[in-house]
């Protein structure tokens, strides 16, 4: 006689996307949109209100200045205060923003909406990746990654396509508009989420104050100096960093002007790239769950450092050439994405998660800090490619460091994290 199935036999394996994360993600979504809206055009609204290149890299230099101050801080606010209230607060930040992208006169006035913007990301971006983080496990981290980036990215197909067509029929303006409208909906779901959270999930968090930054800060340092993963991913972040800075803002403008592009077909091509992105982000959390998070980031790596090459120094210029590099870039950056946040999870202790994405999350150190107006020199002094031909170069060496120095002993990161906390505190 066969002997009974165990009540655990039926079973069934819990979603990797929680509902509570498919809220969180449709927030995200709705305001990213509008972000994506503007974002790649963002260059050509500065050339619209009479901004000239070498201003143009100088506004996105100034731009740096607040972010540099507050990313850290906005990951220790999320660390302190919990995440979804952090983004609650960050998101009544960006809508200011809209106000003063909407308004402004003329392209400096455009650095009081950058500033405002600035204070949001500052809470939102370290937020986001420690959310997803909290709201899985180690095994399946770099999936829940992969999947909730791809779907995410679905606000870098419809933005820029959405903002392109309404930016060249419309106008800047009225664009901008409709890119606030979506952004108050996701704040209003934002807001909501946050009330909730502070009366279940994130009513009995630390709360801000000194010795806690300086614990935040002491543990952050100890594992940037200690030479390990934390170290090598903040040398080469920050290589790769400056090389993007001294090129991508320009890259609408190297469109338009050397390309020959419409606003319509650069907006198309910045949908491509979020597709792209979408469809190699999945991919690319299952290649680190198996392999290793740095199999993904040298293949990324190699992906951009060869889309540049082939974008400036391609055979005929055409828009389906252009295409073509474009979807080699998407690809490498959706790839790079859950290997890089799954690393960074793992590398650090949960309770300083948003401190480290904070650290990690874009160009804002010192010394990338004048790289777009210095690639606006460039452009003008030596060549528009010379910028892009740094940054492919850069990106390409960058698969040394991430080969032999992204790895982490199986079973004992985390104990080493947790030891290293322990001598900090």
């Amino acid at each position: 006689m066969s002997t009974p199935a165990s009540p655990t036999a039926f079973e069934k394996k819990p979603p990797l996307l929680s509902g509570l994360l498919l809220v969180f993600l449709l927030a995200m979504i709705l305001a990213n949109i509008g972000g994506n809206m503007y974002g790649p055009l963002l260059p050509l609204y500065l050339k619209d209100l009479g901004a000239d290149i070498v201003q143009v890299g100088l506004f996105f230099t100034l731009a740096q200045i607040i972010p540099l101050v507050l990313q850290i801080l906005g990951g220790w606010i999320s660390d302190s205060i919990g995440r979804l209230r952090a983004i609650a607060f960050g998101s009544i930040a960006g809508v200011f923003a809209y106000v003063a992208l909407i308004l402004a006169p003329s392209w400096q006035w455009l650095l009081l909406g950058s500033a405002f913007f600035a204070m949001g990301t500052s809470l939102v971006g370290p937020s986001f990746d420690a959310f997803i983080a909290e709201h899985s496990s180690e095994a399946n981290r770099a999936r829940v990654f992969g999947i909730t980036h791809a779907l995410f990215m679905v606000v870098g197909v419809v933005g820029p396509l959405l903002g392109g067509y309404l930016a060249e029929v419309r106008g800047f303006k009225f664009m901008l508009v409709v890119a606030a409208v979506m952004y108050l909906s996701a704040t209003i779901i934002r807001i909501a989420m946050a009330r909730q959270a502070a009366r279940s999930t994130e009513a009995h968090k630390p709360g801000l104050s000194l010795q806690g930054l300086k614990m935040n800060l002491g543990t952050m340092f100890g594992m940037i100096t200690a030479g390990g993963v934390v170290t090598w991913i903040l040398l080469t972040d920050g290589a790769r960093d400056i090389s993007f800075a001294l090129s991508m803002n320009l890259f609408p403008v190297y469109l338009e002007q050397i390309g020959g592009l419409s606003l319509r077909q650069i907006g198309l091509m910045n949908s491509v790239f979020g597709l792209c992105m979408m469809l190699t982000t999945i991919p690319g959390g299952w290649i680190a769950d198996k392999k290793g998070e740095r199999v993904g980031i040298v293949i990324a790596f190699f992906l951009l450092g060869s889309s540049l090459l082939w974008l400036i120094y391609m055979p005929v210029q055409s828009f389906w050439f252009y295409l073509l590099g474009w979807v080699l870039a998407g690809a490498g950056v959706g790839l790079a994405t859950p290997a890089y946040q799954s690393l960074i999870s793992k590398a650090v202790p949960e309770r300083v998660r948003g401190t480290a994405y904070g650290l990690f999350s874009s160009s804002l150190g010192l010394v990338s800090l004048p790289a777009p107006w210095i690639g606006g020199q460039l452009w003008d002094k030596i060549s528009p490619r010379f910028p892009f031909l740094i940054t492919a170069v850069v990106s390409i060496l960058s698969i040394i460091p991430a080969w032999f120095k992204f790895k982490l002993p199986k079973d004992t990161a985390q104990d080493v994290q947790a030891t290293l906390v322990d001598e900090q505190t």
